[in-house]
Parts: structure tokens; C-alpha cells; sequence
């Protein structure tokens, strides 16, 4: 499928790739899929001026979204170079996530995202890590300040594509914030 998609191509590393299928098939096996057709990956190795979420329909062999997606201000600037899962600590948390359901807040229509991984990242809901639409995810803010801007740890996506990025991946899919600095031993505890 890597190959298929032109996966590589896109800039999306094949380690990313990988780990990113085993996790969906490891949770899939335990059931907590409302939606399996769906895998988003965010290569959190490739600075934030490229577009580095991938929206996957692996059902149907097709790349729905290529896109940019911010990571943490304290993260890092144009690479993200430190990750948590601390409250007020406004970096971005690797590894699963499960999507929940779509709201509408501060940013705008939104996704809630319930991290699967003990320590990494299950504080995302206490957090109110979710997936939105930034003005600062553009082209205008990396030719302003040389990358992308950055939210408070939410992957952010750009403005016009939040609602239709939101309405195939809610509910029930999984979303993957990858870095190839993180090798969790226990990646898919779903707690």
C-alpha cells in the first residue's frame, strides 16, 4: 500500500508508515474501531512547512488528505523536538488516538481525541487536545515566520479543510502522531 499510494513520494517515511499499520491492526484486533477503513498519520520527523498528515482510506487504496498540521509552541519551531503529556505544558503528544466526537469551541468545529497510550498521551481529553482549524496553519504564516504556526498541542489543521478532514475521520478511527525518537514499550495500551 506504501508503494501504491506513492506514499514516499508525499514525504511520508516508510518507518512512519509501518508502525502506523501495525498499531491500527493491533487495535482493530481489540475491537475499538467504529471505523476501519480510515488511518490518519502525522510524521512528526519532516519540519512543519511540509504537509505531513495523511488522511488514508485503506479500504479503498486512496489518499484523501495531504495536508500540514501544527504541532505544541513548546514542542519545538520548525522541527517538533519535544513531546508531553502534562497539562499546560502546550507540546504535542506522540503516538495513538482514537477519534471521538466532533464539537464546536473556541476554534470552531472541532474533533475530541482520546489518546490510547498510558503516560504518552491519555491525557488528551483532560488536556482538550483535538484535532481544529488555525488561521496559523498556512502558507501565509511559513513565509512570515519561516514555519508553520503552532498551537498549544492540538494538531491543527487549516482552517478550510478542519470540517471535511473532521467529518471522514470522527467517531472512531485511529489518528498516529509519529517521531522516530519514540519506541513505546507498551505502544497499544488502550487505556
Amino acid at each position: 500500500m506504501y508503494d501504491s499510494l506513492g506514499l514516499d513520494l508525499k514525504g511520508l517515511s516508510e518507518q512512519a508508515f509501518l508502525d502506523a499499520m501495525e498499531g491500527f491492526d493491533e487495535l482493530k484486533k481489540e475491537g475499538l474501531l467504529k471505523n476501519d477503513s480510515i488511518i490518519t498519520v502525522i510524521d512528526f520527523d519532516q519540519p512543519s512547512i511540509n504537509k505531513r498528515m495523511y488522511v488514508l482510506d485503506i479500504k479503498h487504496y486512496q489518499v484523501l488528505f495531504n495536508t500540514w498540521a501544527a504541532h505544541g509552541r513548546n514542542s519545538g519551531s520548525l522541527m517538533a523536538t519535544s513531546f508531553s503529556n502534562a497539562m499546560s505544558s502546550n507540546k504535542s503528544s506522540l503516538g495513538f488516538y482514537l477519534t471521538d466526537e466532533p464539537y464546536y469551541g473556541g476554534n470552531g468545529y472541532s474533533l475530541k481525541l482520546k489518546g490510547l497510550e498510558s503516560g504518552v498521551n491519555d491525557k488528551a481529553m483532560v488536556r482538550a487536545i483535538v484535532l481544529h482549524g488555525a488561521d496559523y496553519v498556512s502558507q501565509s504564516s511559513i513565509n512570515e515566520l519561516g514555519y508553520l504556526g503552532r498551537s498549544f498541542g492540538c494538531p491543527a489543521v487549516p482552517r478550510a479543510l478542519s470540517r471535511p478532514i473532521i467529518d471522514v475521520i470522527k467517531e472512531g478511527s485511529v489518528l498516529f502522531i509519529y517521531n522516530s525518537t519514540y519506541h513505546p514499550a507498551a505502544r497499544y495500551a488502550a487505556g
